[in-house]
């Protein structure tokens, strides 16, 4: 393990896992959440990979002002991870994120391809929501602080069956603690996202990633981007809600164990296998 050295200029803190030699995998997590959001698949990926998790700017360990104080864009978070891997010495890898990990994921696959070595979209969208649903809660947390949507989060995040254990009031404490102007930047960001005409110049091996019970990234927002994105994988996690890695840890695992796999192989000419199958169908469900 080891942790982000300082630098001439502010990064996103990280944690690394695994060996330094291994192929690099970056994760990135979903809004309010830290890199403790992945705790759960950490271990088992940082097998065979050199695993990065990264905190969102104002979340975890990461300093609060590296984001426009107006006018954020996912663009400017997809900047900061690009300046994490170069600074780690990392040119290609693979990339899988949460809600707006994976947003952030999408947006390099599309803009930056050559640095994308495998893509996976866990619990995200090419939209999530509309503007003004952003524009708003950004108002909300510029007033009112964090601590104000930890209630309304739980009910996205989690099934009733997971709502009020430690593992879900833990994520719950890192939403209270987040910087709040960090957090609205990045509500702005979200606001300015759309990448629905974009999803089909994503050429990097694709798994999507939803939770059946998901109400923030509907299921219906998964099936859609693995439709338009060339080979993708789909996968859905029953008696899951919006932060599948927590709620289903084992079959997410399986299938980024898998899609990293087929990957591999398939970088290397092997015929890939069932879980990069085509759009509609479902391995691991």
């Amino acid at each position: 393990m080891s942790t982000a050295p300082a630098g001439p200029r502010p990064r996103l803190h990280h944690r690394a896992d695994g060996p330094a030699d291994a192929p690099p995998l970056l994760l990135g997590p979903a809004l309010g959440t830290s890199l403790a959001v992945w705790d759960l698949q950490a271990p088992g990926l940082a097998r065979n990979h050199r695993v990065v998790r990264w905190d969102l700017p104002g979340h975890g360990g990461s300093p609060a002002g590296l984001l426009p104080a107006e006018g954020a864009d996912v663009a400017d978070l997809a900047r900061l991870v690009l300046e994490l891997a170069d600074a780690l010495g990392i040119d290609r890898f693979a990339c899988a994120g949460v809600s707006l990990g994976g947003a952030v994921g999408a947006w390099l696959a599309v803009h930056h391809p050559g640095r994308i070595a495998s893509l996976a979209l866990v619990c995200s969208s090419a939209r999530f929501s509309t503007p003004e649903v952003w524009h708003e809660r950004a108002a909300l947390v510029r007033e009112e602080g964090t601590a104000v949507l930890a209630e309304s989060a739980a009910k996205r995040w989690f099934t009733p069956a997971l709502a009020g254990s430690p593992p879900a009031e833990a994520l719950l404490d890192d939403l209270r603690a987040a910087d709040p102007e960090s957090y609205a930047a990045c509500c702005d960001a979200l606001a300015a996202f759309d990448i629905r005409s974009r999803l089909s110049d994503i050429t990097a091996p694709t798994l999507v990633v939803a939770g059946r019970d998901d109400q923030a990234a509907p299921p219906a927002d998964a099936r859609d981007m693995a439709s338009h994105i060339r080979g993708a994988a789909l996968t859905e996690i029953p008696g899951a809600a919006h932060l599948a890695c927590v709620e289903k840890p084992a079959p997410v695992l399986a299938a980024l164990l898998g899609h990293l796999a087929d990957s591999a192989d398939s970088a290397d000419g092997a015929e890939p296998g069932a879980a990069a199958a085509g759009p509609g169908e479902r391995p691991g469900t």
